[in-house]
């Protein structure tokens, strides 16, 4: 090994860390900060509630392979699930990280014969390369700082991933806000002045839909529908209470916000997590 090579090595050990939990789970932390679950020997355990919110849509849509694109991947969680539920489904990656990509590979090792490639490169360069309808579903779910990127909610960004997207394609957005969700807000108006979805729907805990708390969200939209009431009936199944926005709700919540153009910002700071709950 290089000096160099070690050098990179010891900067990323302090960066990145691997923790265990009693149930033969690992959580892969990044800066401090909770990135992904990976439950090894079950990869239909998801530890994370948005994971779940994102596998209810995943297990709504037409049976067979699914072209998956993530963006941002760290532990590789719904890659793995994917692979399991639909297995064969070729899915790309999007993951700049590569020193995390290769001590999550090297430690939490992909099954055989998967069909995931990840690409060492940033989501919106990375999208910028995929071509015209690659992908029945592209998952955005990439964080700095804990933060959202501001370049990945631009409604430019949107235009481009719906163009990556098959006509009867899917976008799902990780989102975290404060409660009254009115950076979700913004996102959703984004996502509509594309003009390329023609259904959206908002799923997220009733704890966070209620504005009772600082959480994560699952921004939804399909090219050509989405069956909103498939997805109402799957959420029940949820580990975690479970809410579904749609229709009328979602289209004065989007009449109400400015959408991202050019000027994008990244979504709001995490707040301490004892601080997370409104009282």
């Amino acid at each position: 090994m290089s000096a160099r090579e070690r050098d990179r090595e010891a900067a990323g050990a302090e960066r990145f860390a691997l923790v265990a939990d009693d149930r033969g789970g690992v959580t892969v932390m990044l800066d401090g900060s909770p990135q992904s679950h990976v439950q090894h020997d079950d990869p239909q355990l998801l530890a994370f509630e948005y994971v779940q919110h994102f596998a209810h849509v995943i297990d709504i849509l037409p049976a067979g392979l699914l072209a998956v694109t993530h963006v941002g991947g760290a532990g590789l969680t719904l890659a793995r699930y994917v692979n399991h539920v639909r297995p064969g489904s070729p899915q790309i990656v999007l993951e700049p990280d590569a020193a995390l990509t290769e001590l999550v590979r090297r430690e939490l090792p992909l099954p055989r014969r998967h069909r995931i490639r990840v690409r060492p490169i940033d989501g919106l360069a990375g999208v910028g390369q995929l071509a015209d309808r690659s992908a029945d579903v592209v998952v955005i779910d990439a964080y700095a700082g804990g933060r959202v990127p501001a370049e990945l909610t631009t409604t430019a960004y949107l235009t481009d991933v719906a163009r990556v997207l098959r006509p009867d394609g899917v976008v799902l957005l990780n989102l975290s806000d404060e409660p009254g969700l009115r950076y979700v807000a913004r996102v959703l108006a984004s996502l509509v002045q594309t003009t390329r979805f023609r259904d959206t729907a908002l799923v997220a805990t009733h704890e966070v839909l209620k504005g009772k708390r600082f959480g994560n969200a699952v921004l939804v939209a399909g090219r050509g529908g989405l069956d909103v009431e498939a997805l109402r009936r799957e959420v029940t199944r949820s580990a975690f209470p479970t809410g579904v926005q749609s229709g009328a709700t979602l289209n004065r919540m989007a009449a109400g916000a400015r959408p991202f153009a050019d000027d994008g910002a990244s979504s709001p700071e995490p707040p301490r997590l004892r601080s997370w709950r409104r009282t």
